[in-house]
């Protein structure tokens, strides 16, 4: 079924990483405001935890129960994701040139290292083989995501042989690995919520507890027909983010608003109708997440920074709408004419879909 609520809540985590990072290019004074977004980006864990749930409900029941399910599986994923973050990747290729070749500078040269090509050609630049982040450097989430989904019959099986308390014990693992190599220096983060070139494994967790979570919605009894809990523990997720509480807190919380929001709308999804609207972009909010960064460059890094800023014509506020509306139209139409028909392409011509069970015509 559509989850309309965790749809837009994804929605709002791609706009916020985006509207922070564009706040690098405001004037003196955007400090607070910028302070006060980057507070929010445990969003990101909610990202990944949506994730886990919506592919536990899909494969649960049918991942490796059939040949080739697995390998379907990943081409299907592949086939989504990867033309438009090949385009992405291509077009920072085509700004370390530039910078290679001095027609471009850049605050930040190491993010174009070309040792780091190979790592984010292969997806695993997030795997903890770089020291920084490269090209385009939002894809680190991409690559984290490719790691889960590789993984991802490590949790099926878990499940299938010991149900939800196999899911909790992958998550659990998951959780101490990640807090003892950040206790040994393996990880070089404060945190393990914090870390990005090594976000694969912060993901994983991340995926298994939305795995849980999908299915204690999946086998819930509970009538919870109200959508209200879940908003109303998502604005705690978002005020604990806000006043800084502890990190396992706001997971939680971020677990708690999307069972209770999942819950809601299984038993009663007409009452989700309202956010029909933003559907749209909701579908999207991969492509605003891949496609801001080269609409950052373009339209902040180079015209407002080389053109519009020098003439004190308009103000940053007022012109951060352009870039932030150029990336909702980009993304939009790159789903409808490049990311849907080349992974309509891409699954037909590498088989990724089940095959037909020829019928028997009964005489």
């Amino acid at each position: 079924m559509h989850f309309r609520t965790l749809e837009v809540w994804r929605l709002a985590a791609a706009l916020t990483v985006m509207m922070w990072h564009f706040l690098r290019y405001a004037p003196p004074g955007h400090e607070a405001v910028s302070d006060a977004l980057y507070r929010l980006m445990p969003l990101m864990e909610m990202f990944f935890m949506i994730s886990g749930f919506l592919i536990m409900l899909r494969y649960a029941d049918t991942l490796m129960t059939e040949p080739g399910s697995f390998r379907r599986f990943i081409v299907r994923r592949l086939a989504r994701l990867y033309p438009l973050y090949l385009v992405t990747l291509l077009f920072f290729c085509i700004v370390a040139v530039a910078l290679h070749f001095g027609l471009v500078q850049s605050q930040q040269p190491e993010r174009y290292a070309w040792t780091a090509l190979p790592a984010n050609l292969m997806l695993v630049q997030a795997w903890g083989l770089t020291d920084n982040l490269t090209f385009n450097y939002v894809s680190w989430t991409l690559s984290a995501e490719w790691f889960c989904y590789l993984a991802l019959p490590v949790i099926v099986l878990a499940y299938r042989r010991h149900g939800m308390w196999g899911l909790a014990v992958v998550a659990a693992s998951a959780v101490t690995v990640l807090e003892f190599a950040v206790m040994l220096g393996w990880i070089p983060f404060p945190s393990w919520l914090e870390a990005n070139t090594f976000g694969a494994y912060r993901a994983f967790a991340d995926f298994a507890l939305g795995a849980m979570v999908a299915v204690a919605v999946r086998d819930s009894r509970l009538r919870l027909s109200s959508h209200l809990p879940g908003w109303l523990a998502f604005a705690l997720a978002i005020a604990a983010m806000a006043s800084q509480q502890n990190a396992y807190v706001i997971v939680l919380l971020l677990a708690a608003a999307t069972f209770l929001a999942a819950l809601a709308e299984r038993n009663n999804p007409d009452g989700a109708l309202y956010l029909k609207p933003l559907h749209p972009l909701g579908r999207v909010s991969f492509g605003i997440y891949m496609i801001h960064p080269v609409i950052e460059t373009l339209l902040l890094a180079l015209v407002w920074r080389k053109l519009v800023e020098p003439l004190e014509v308009v103000g940053f506020y007022t012109f951060w709408l352009v870039p932030a509306v150029t990336v909702l139209v980009v993304a939009l139409a790159s789903d409808r004419y490049f990311e849907g028909p080349v992974s309509s392409y891409l699954n037909a011509r590498l088989g990724a879909e089940k095959p037909k069970v020829a019928r028997r015509r009964i005489a």
